[in-house]
């Protein structure tokens, strides 16, 4: 079966040291990709989606310290090898402490760096030898190419491997109970069950009968035992979808449970061990929740363990084509028709959507899409009749950049109180050029010496 190989990046400005490394690291089965600057390797990470970098400490312009930074800020997940000739010590401890995986000195020991190599990708999730169809398959509902996707996936794969609490926050419709059962599915409680529940949808009285069970008798209807689906998850997870609409009064028997592992069904006097692991979910803000009196500050330390953001899908845009594609396909062998893709005006309107309700918006526009054409490819029209918006417009780099240099002038204008001279200096500009700047975006400075 194929292998799937583990992206790395090579960033140094030592071209000779760029081929030399490369070449030893393809030897040993990796997929090498170079970047001969810090500025460099950051453009190419969201194309390249590397599983480890390793860099060159000292280079020309951004160091490789400024890169981890830069890195961490983007992908905090993302491990970083540092490389130098100029090893110590102090470096080694200080670059450590800010989070790089390993500091290894030039000249560099090939053993040493492939067991570096394995040890970093093995400990964040990259490294196992597996493939494709198994390393896949806990994410294989999870359709994306977003860089921002595969930096949430690293971290999920990463709390997949522990029992902590996982909160997973994110708008309505943008897949939250996907990623608990992908951490489900590659945690060692795999092959237990995995039990949701939405805390919204559930009456008040009703929902604690719904968690933790109830005797025969416990209340009116109560007429035989129900273990609830604590009990239903054992040994496995529970999906608490909606935590934030849960009321108070279970905030404080859920907490109970949390902290002593035990709970008492409704209606009776013993209590029982539970062995569950618990992901839960909001759209709220739990803090803006807990300054309401809302939400229990106590409960939301035990659930906040591992915190996930999922993006919308406006920040996922590259995602739109290969979603649309993927419902497409399977609404399409669902109800018959013959209809394999969209015309490129009704795929641009998808991607400029503002997307509000998110993936699962995405997937009625492509089902009434589907619903209403009556040819081989989606039109324009019915897509813009079923997201029923004015489609935001992407503007052009051009549109954008003539856009931010009029706001920008006019802000000059109004600070300066149409004083060329002095919008010029704060411009960095002489005054010649920046006449003509003013020209082109037809902006007179006398207009502005009143305001």
């Amino acid at each position: 079966m194929e292998e799937k190989k583990q992206r790395l990046l090579l960033v140094d400005d030592d071209t000779d040291l760029l081929r030399l490394l490369s070449i030893r690291l393809r030897g040993a089965g990796y997929d090498v990709n170079i970047a001969e600057s810090g500025e460099e390797a950051l453009a190419k990470i969201p194309a390249v989606r590397p599983h480890l970098v390793i860099t060159d400490l000292r280079m020309a312009g951004m160091d490789g310290m400024a890169l981890f930074d830069a890195i961490r800020t983007r992908q905090a997940s993302l491990p970083v090898i540092i490389l130098t000739a100029h090893g110590s010590i102090p470096d080694a401890v200080d670059a450590t402490r800010r989070g790089v995986f390993s500091f290894l000195t030039k000249p560099l020991d090939s053993k040493a760096l492939l067991e570096e190599v394995q040890r970093a990708l093995r400990m964040s999730g990259g490294g196992a030898e597996q493939s494709v169809q198994g390393e896949e398959s806990w994410r294989s509902e999870i359709i994306t190419k977003s860089p921002v996707m595969e930096d949430l996936l690293a971290k999920a794969r990463l709390a997949a491997e522990s029992d902590a609490a996982v909160l997973i926050r994110g708008e309505s419709g943008t897949g939250k109970e996907l990623i608990a059962r992908a951490i489900h599915r590659a945690s060692a409680r795999a092959e237990k069950p995995f039990v949701a529940v939405n805390c919204g949808a559930i009456p008040d009285t009703l929902l604690e009968s719904e968690l933790f069970g109830h005797t025969k008798g416990a209340f009116t209807g109560a007429m035989k035992d129900y273990p609830g689906l604590f009990r239903s998850a054992e040994g496995g997870t529970l999906f608490l979808d909606e935590i934030g609409d849960m009321p108070l009064p279970l905030q404080v028997k859920l907490l109970r449970v949390l902290q002593e592992k035990q709970m008492r069904p409704v209606g009776s006097v013993t209590s029982c061990a539970v062995d569950v692991r618990i992901i839960s979910a909001t759209h709220r803000n739990l803090e803006e929740e807990i300054a309401a009196e809302r939400f229990r500050e106590d409960l939301y330390y035990r659930l906040n363990v591992v915190a996930l953001e999922l993006p919308g899908l406006s920040e996922r845009r590259e995602d739109i084509p290969l979603l649309a594609g993927h419902f497409l396909q399977k609404f399409a062998a669902r109800s018959g028709k013959k209809v394999t893709g969209f015309a490129p005006e009704a795929m641009d309107a998808l991607v400029s959507a503002s997307w509000p309700g998110n993936v699962r918006q995405l997937i009625n526009v492509i089902e009434q899409g589907l619903a209403l054409s009556t040819t081989s490819l989606i039109s324009a029209s019915l897509v813009a009749d079923a997201i029923h918006e004015n489609v935001e417009k992407i503007p052009t780099f051009s549109e954008a950049r003539r856009q931010f240099e009029q706001d920008y002038l006019v802000r000059l204008m109004q600070l300066t109180r149409g004083n060329v001279a002095h919008a010029a200096r704060l411009a960095g500009r002489n005054r010649t050029e920046f006449y003509k700047l003013l020209g082109r975006h037809h902006i007179v400075p006398s207009l502005f010496k009143k305001t």
